[in-house]
């Protein structure tokens, strides 16, 4: 594994673990992910054909953390609470960006695009609704938040009364469960082809 791919995975394990806490904030990370992630492959490939590539580097920092920028005003305004929970989580998607950019992401198939945000996203709502059960025993707790709403703030569905477990919501417990996760992925048995798909594959 290069040093660039490691990179990746390394910040893309932050959100992962610091923004899955509770589905609000796993979702709505998510979808800032990519609308962010969107805007700048978009706004990109528009600006790549016309750039020498020293600058390349230097033109996606000011074009991610612009967008970034963007994308956060945006939630303030949206919903203050939502931002205010999400932290220093959602500032991360632009160095994000820039790391893909490295990759040639931005270069490859939408399919890998669209498998890779998928993924991501789908692992993100997974961590963040086990984490919210296990951890408050509460399902779909403050998601008012990212429909901007103004009245008073709904708890979600409450399932324990008296809580959790509360090490599911701290890093440590979502690096248990994500491993949790993987040990589980990897015991699961893959489909195998069948004996006669063998010997018509083998066959001279």
């Amino acid at each position: 594994m290069n040093k660039s791919l490691s990179l990746q995975n390394s910040l893309m394990l932050t959100p992962l673990i610091g923004g899955t806490d509770s589905l609000v904030t796993a979702l709505g990370l998510w979808l800032i992910f990519v609308l962010v992630l969107s805007a700048y492959g978009v706004s990109m490939g528009a600006l790549r054909s016309r750039l020498i590539p020293a600058t390349h580097l230097l033109a996606g920092l000011v074009l991610a953390a612009t967008l970034n920028s963007c994308a956060e005003l945006a939630m303030q305004a949206w919903s203050l609470q939502w931002h205010q929970h999400l932290g220093f989580y959602a500032g991360l998607i632009a160095l994000q960006c820039v790391v893909l950019e490295h990759n040639g992401f931005f270069q490859s198939t939408g399919r890998d695009r669209l498998r890779l945000c998928g993924l991501f996203g789908a692992l993100m709502i997974v961590l963040g609704l086990l984490r919210e059960l296990i951890g408050n025993g509460t399902l779909g707790s403050h998601l008012s938040w990212l429909a901007g709403a103004t009245q008073p703030d709904w708890q979600g569905w409450v399932l324990t009364a008296d809580g959790g477990l509360r090490l599911a919501t701290l890093a440590p417990g979502g690096f248990i469960l994500l491993g949790l996760l993987i040990a589980a992925r990897q015991a699961w048995p893959l489909p195998t082809p069948s004996l006669t798909s063998l010997e018509e594959t083998h066959r001279p």
